[in-house]
């Protein structure tokens, strides 16, 4: 097991990397998203979403990313069918909070999940607790909404959406 840990302002997210994903037991991911390549990438995955209380544990295996940290946001529109995921629109943020994580901005928009990291490889195995997201279709809910995987890591800084790049992947999320 990797040790990282990350943990943000105001304890809103902690994030453990694994060298492997696995949801507790007994507990059942409530929704899920199929992550395909955009923008010409080769990245594809699975994504997993399985309530917690009053967390949501998000859970992920990728494959063919450039090592190193990537952008990864829920977005506002269920749709994937552009091919640079412009379809998705823009990050999901039913409060209008400021994007990000530093101290300025301690709580962030509710589409605004943690970096996910790929190895020398290009695989990411990622394991996120959040809150301030449902794994339903209500008013911040995940399902009908879409995944995206950027081309380069999220600087928790910048407006609006952290100046993560190219959409390289996306994914709409939906109940299995």
């Amino acid at each position: 097991m990797n040790a990282g840990k990350f943990v943000f302002p105001a304890g809103l997210v902690a994030m453990t990397v694994l060298a492997g994903c696995s949801s507790l037991p007994g507990a059942k991911p409530a929704a899920q998203a199929m992550i395909e390549s955009s923008s010409g990438s080769q990245v594809r995955g699975t994504v997993s979403f399985t309530p917690m209380g009053d967390k949501l544990l998000v859970e992920a295996e990728l494959s063919g990313l450039t090592p190193g940290e990537h952008g990864f946001h829920v977005h506002e529109g269920g749709d994937c069918s552009a091919p640079d995921a412009s379809s998705a629109r823009g990050h999901f943020n039913p409060a209008g909070k400021m994007h990000g994580h530093h101290q300025q901005h301690a709580e962030r928009h509710a589409g605004d999940l943690p970096n996910l990291v790929a190895d020398a490889s290009g695989q990411a195995r990622y394991r996120t607790e959040v809150v301030g997201l449902t794994a339903d279709a209500g008013p911040l809910g995940i399902i009908g909404r879409s995944l995206v995987v950027h081309a380069d890591a999220d600087d928790y800084r910048s407006q609006p959406a952290g100046n993560s790049g190219r959409r390289i992947a996306c994914g709409v999320i939906k109940a299995p």
